[in-house]
């Protein structure tokens, strides 16, 4: 039999994992709901506060939904839905698929099909490499609090300056992997400079929405959806900029 990477029972498999998520979610707002009651939080308060967190999440979806469009074409609906529901982000997911199928002789966005061998691969590569983080995070999570509050009371600007490059040069990794394939343009091949391009038009957006949610402090929605917006607009213009660049 011929593997689907759109199977229905991929979608039943992945489906049950994200119930169990949404029930502890249900659980949990449950218990807060009832906790705030017990101290004394009136019933309209806690409506405010549920409406308000389920508005804003509305933004952070957006983006999530825009992911699992991106990752869908290779890897069909399942996968995606499954890594973007739990834990995961559409950098981490497109950089550890394409380096899989990179491996394996494939070329990220350019698959018609997948083997199960490669399907399974693929979800390794993707879902082992992140679990890293979680495997540690109960192990070295209290010292490392505990460092950065020592580092904070013993020098507070350096401390600020410590994380902000820990930060950038998370990012430069994911920065690079934009600029990995513009070499290409020396021998004619100017695919190399569609994500610059994207990469450059979303950077734009996202400063112009910055600068506006700032000259405009009671737009709360403008900071909110800066990030859904630069991914809808710069994958957009990924489009016209392909059929200009040929």
């Amino acid at each position: 039999m011929e593997f689907n990477v759109n199977s229905p029972i991929l979608f039943v498999l992945a489906g049950i994992i994200i119930l169990a998520v949404l029930a502890q979610s249900v659980f949990f707002l449950i218990k807060a709901w009832r906790r705030g009651l017990k101290i004394g939080m009136p019933k309209e308060k806690l409506k405010r506060i549920a409406m308000t967190a389920a508005v804003f999440t509305i933004a952070p979806a957006i983006a999530i939904v825009i992911s699992v469009i991106a990752l869908a074409k290779d890897l069909g609906l399942p996968l995606p839905w499954l890594r973007l529901s739990v834990i995961g982000s559409l950098s981490y997911e497109t950089v550890a698929a394409s380096n899989a199928e990179s491996a394996m002789g494939l070329k990220f966005g350019q698959v018609e099909s997948l083997t199960a061998s490669q399907y399974v691969t693929i979800s390794l590569v993707m879902t082992i490499c992140i679990l890293i983080g979680l495997c540690l995070c109960p192990i070295i999570g209290e010292k490392y609090q505990k460092g950065i509050g020592n580092i904070k009371k013993k020098d507070g600007k350096w401390s600020e300056i410590l994380f902000n490059s820990l930060f950038i040069g998370m990012i430069s990794a994911f920065v690079g992997f934009v600029f990995c394939d513009v070499a290409g343009v020396v021998t004619g091949d100017m695919t190399g400079l569609i994500p610059v391009c994207v990469f450059f038009i979303s950077a734009a957006i996202m400063i112009v929405m910055g600068l506006t949610a700032k000259k405009y402090p009671n737009a709360h929605w403008i900071a909110d959806y800066a990030l859904p917006l630069s991914l809808i607009l710069g994958m957009a213009s990924a489009i016209p900029i392909t059929a200009w660049l040929g």
